[in-house]
C-alpha cells in the first residue's frame, strides 16, 4: 500500500464530500479511491469514515487522523517546494575544495563575485594540495589541475593550464643558461613535493612527444608559491604554472627556459558527484568559472 497516496485520498473524499467527486478530482476511478480507503483503515485498524447513502461523515478516529494527515500532507508539499526551488534558484550552502595557489590567487576573488551575485548562497572554501576525497569529504565541487585521475565524479574542462620552467636573471648569471633538458642535470632545480613523480620533470621535444628529463636541488616544497618565491630570489630553477608566475614572466622577474622543450599543457577543472539532477548552486558556480576563465585565461594574455 502506498500510504502517502491512501492518505491524499482520504483527505479528498473528506474534501470533496464523496468518493466519486474525490475520484474526479484526483482523475482516478471511484473503485480504486475506495480501495485506498479500505488499505489505510485496514492499516490503521480503525474505521474513518461512516458511509450512508446520502452522506459521509467521520468517525472520532478519523477527525483526529485527518487533522494529522493533512498537516503531514502539507509539510511534504512544502518539502518538496522546497527541494524544486533549490534545483531552479541558487541557494544554500556551497562547500568547495581547491588547490592553495590557485584558491588564494584566482578562486578567492571569484567566489567574492559569486557571492554577490547570488545572495542565497553561502560559500566554504577550503584549500589543500593533497588530492582530497570529495565525496568522503562531502564537498559539493573540486576544483582540480592538471592530470585527473580515474574517477566515479564528473569532470568539466574550465581552460587550459601552462607550465614554464623558468629562473631569475641572477641565478642565470651566475649558473649559465640551460639549452637543452640535458642541462638542467647541472643545475638546481626547486621541487615541488605534490608532483606525480618527484624528482622528474615532463616535457615535449621536437616532435611533440612528451620526454622525462631527471632533475634535482636542495629545495623542495610543497606549496608552489614558496618555489616562487625562491627562484626570484635566484635559488634556483623551477617548473610552475603561468596562473602563478604569468607577471613575473611579463616583468623579467622569471625568464622562460627551454622555449623548445614546453612543459605538456594541463588543464583546470570542476569535478561534481555524478547524479540526473545537479543543483542549481553547483550549476550556477561551474558556470561562473566557465564565464570568468573560459578560453584564454587572464594570466597568460599579453
Amino acid at each position: 500500500m502506498d500510504r502517502m497516496a491512501s492518505m491524499a485520498a482520504f483527505t479528498r473524499v473528506v474534501g470533496a464530500g464523496s468518493f466519486s467527486a474525490a475520484a474526479r478530482e484526483m482523475e482516478v476511478s471511484q473503485a480504486l479511491v475506495t480501495k485506498q480507503i479500505q488499505e489505510l483503515e485496514s492499516w490503521l485498524g480503525a474505521r474513518l469514515l461512516n458511509r450512508t447513502t446520502r452522506r459521509l461523515s467521520l468517525t472520532e478516529v478519523g477527525t483526529g487522523f485527518y487533522e494529522r494527515a493533512a498537516r503531514i500532507l502539507e509539510a511534504v508539499e512544502e518539502a518538496k517546494n522546497a527541494a524544486g526551488a533549490l534545483q531552479t534558484a541558487p541557494r544554500g550552502r556551497l562547500r568547495i575544495n581547491a588547490p592553495v595557489s590557485f584558491g588564494l590567487l584566482h578562486l578567492a576573488p571569484v567566489v567574492t563575485d559569486f557571492l554577490r551575485r547570488f545572495p542565497d548562497v553561502s560559500v566554504e572554501l577550503l584549500v589543500n594540495d593533497r588530492v582530497v576525497d570529495l565525496l568522503e569529504g562531502e564537498f559539493d565541487v573540486g576544483v582540480r589541475i592538471g592530470r585527473l585521475r580515474d574517477s566515479s565524479l564528473i569532470a568539466r574542462r574550465i581552460a587550459p593550464i601552462r607550465l614554464a620552467v623558468c629562473a631569475a636573471p641572477d641565478y642565470l648569471a651566475r649558473r649559465g643558461t640551460p639549452r637543452t633538458p640535458d642541462d638542467l642535470a647541472n643545475h638546481d632545480c626547486l621541487e615541488y613535493t605534490y608532483f606525480e613523480s618527484r624528482g622528474e620533470w615532463r616535457l615535449l621535444n621536437s616532435e611533440g612527444k612528451e620526454i622525462v628529463v631527471p632533475v634535482s636541488g636542495r629545495y623542495l616544497a610543497n606549496n608552489a608559491d614558496v618555489l616562487r618565491t625562491s627562484a626570484i630570489a635566484g635559488e634556483g630553477i623551477v617548473l610552475l604554472p603561468t596562473f602563478i608566475i604569468g607577471e613575473d614572466l611579463r616583468t623579467g622577474r622569471l625568464v622562460r627556459l627551454l622555449p623548445d622543450y614546453p612543459p605538456p599543457e594541463q588543464g583546470l577543472h570542476t569535478l561534481y558527484p555524478p547524479g540526473r539532477h545537479l543543483s542549481a548552486k553547483v550549476r550556477s558556480f561551474v558556470d561562473f568559472l566557465v564565464d570568468r576563465f573560459g578560453g584564454e585565461p587572464a594570466w597568460d594574455r599579453g
